[in-house]
């Protein structure tokens, strides 16, 4: 019995010692890359360059956006947005402040407060994973914060349509 007890603890303390959070690289380093890929993903938006936009997509990624309509895999995504691209400008959000979650283990957790020219105040949150030493966006949800006190407005607006 005591051979198994010690055997049992010397097995959690392995899976303990898996699991448990390692740096993948100095997080300050980390901070500043995550920053630059939101910032350009951004950028590439504003002045409409397809290819750079898309490229901060992870394989397999998902985009939902402020429509309850909009939940596309990342090639469909790109379906809906090569119009877009077209002009001078795909669309415009820029970053006001922005928080990283970062875990050591190869992804991160984002949520950002954008401004856009029409629509106001609106939130960006998702997760960024490490893809062939890149950080690439494997979900980005987009979303207007509505107030509490303007909830049942705009919940009623909704199921009036």
């Amino acid at each position: 019995m005591l051979l198994f007890r010690t055997l049992a603890l010397a097995g959690l303390a392995c899976l303990a010692a898996c699991l448990t959070t390692r740096p993948l690289e100095n997080a300050m380093e980390a901070s500043d890359d995550l920053h630059s890929v939101l910032d350009d993903f951004h950028a590439a938006a504003a002045e409409a360059d397809f290819d750079r936009y898309f490229g901060h997509f992870a394989d397999g990624a998902v985009f939902v956006g402020t429509d309850a309509s909009e939940h596309w895999d990342v090639d469909e995504f790109r379906a809906y947005a090569a119009p877009h691209f077209e002009g001078d400008s795909a669309w415009t959000y820029v970053p006001q402040r922005r928080r990283l979650h970062l875990d050591g283990r190869g992804w991160c957790s984002f949520e950002e407060e954008l401004a856009h020219a029409k629509y106001g105040a609106m939130r960006g949150t998702g997760i960024l994973v490490r893809e062939d030493g890149h950080w690439r966006i494997s979900q980005y949800v987009l979303s207007f914060p509505i107030p509490n006190e303007h909830a049942a407005e705009v919940v009623a607006l909704i199921a009036g349509d």
